[in-house]
């Protein structure tokens, strides 16, 4: 009698994939991200119609409520992706290089908004869109940095050495914050003197303080909810090319 035997075979190993994310890990982000959309409809509303309007520069004064807190989150943003950066070469960790890449490139978007803000807002009080002072050169240069952060990542022969050269640039990046924060108090140029933080000369009504105060935390909690869910996302994009590779 002969028996039928089933012949074992090994199949070959699989690449791990990452275990499946646990039932409400994004949960809070999605509830940050309404927290933050919340609050910028309130911000427009209190823009539009609680602060009142300019004597000298009228309307196009409340682009001020964007520009300002939008130009102080991106430097935010720029010294976050240094630190997160300097972690990242200290401790190799992926984890904290997705912050740095997430920081940058909401950080540049912030910047770049900033910059067109500025300029529309110049264009009909001193009649320029521009002018190649300080403070236009070091935002110009600043700009420049992260664009090059985020392109030194991009053509990187790999993404270990992406992340670290990209980290030297925005620690550069970082470094240039401080000069263009006080590019109108140290030098003469177009840009108006600052009005808040320190050091600062002039003054505001009430009602223009409680606007630009509450336009600065709505912007900082979308600059979060907008960071946290791109870090998730470029850690997702590392496990799909791990797995890529791996299949290979």
């Amino acid at each position: 009698m002969t028996a039928n035997s089933t012949s074992n075979t090994i199949s070959p190993a699989r690449p791990s994939a990452r275990p499946p994310a646990r039932p409400g890990t994004g949960a809070w982000r999605q509830w940050l991200l309404l927290a933050a959309g919340a609050l910028v409809l309130i911000d427009l509303y209190l823009i539009f119609q609680y602060a009142p309007t300019e004597r000298v520069m009228g309307v196009v004064q409340r682009l001020f409520y964007f520009h300002v807190p939008v130009i102080l989150t991106s430097f935010l943003s720029f010294v976050l992706a240094a630190v997160a950066s300097l972690v990242h070469l200290a401790r190799r960790s992926r984890a904290w290089d997705s912050v740095a890449y997430a920081s940058t490139e909401v950080g540049v978007v912030f910047f770049t908004t900033a910059i067109l803000t500025g300029a529309v807002w110049a264009r009909p009080v001193w009649g320029v869109w521009w002018v190649w002072d300080a403070n236009g050169t070091l935002t110009f240069a600043l700009w420049l940095i992260f664009i090059g952060c985020l392109m030194t990542r991009a053509y990187a022969p790999d993404a270990e050495r992406g992340g670290r050269w990209a980290a030297v640039v925005a620690v550069i990046g970082a470094a240039t914050v401080p000069f263009l924060y006080m590019a109108a108090d140290w030098w003469s140029g177009l840009h108006p003197e600052r009005v808040t933080g320190p050091g600062a000369q002039g003054s505001l009504e009430r009602e223009m303080l409680i606007t630009l105060l509450f336009s600065f935390a709505a912007f900082i909690v979308l600059f979060v909810a907008l960071v946290a869910e791109r870090a998730a996302l470029r850690r997702d994009e590392d496990a799909v090319e791990e797995l890529r590779r791996a299949a290979a």
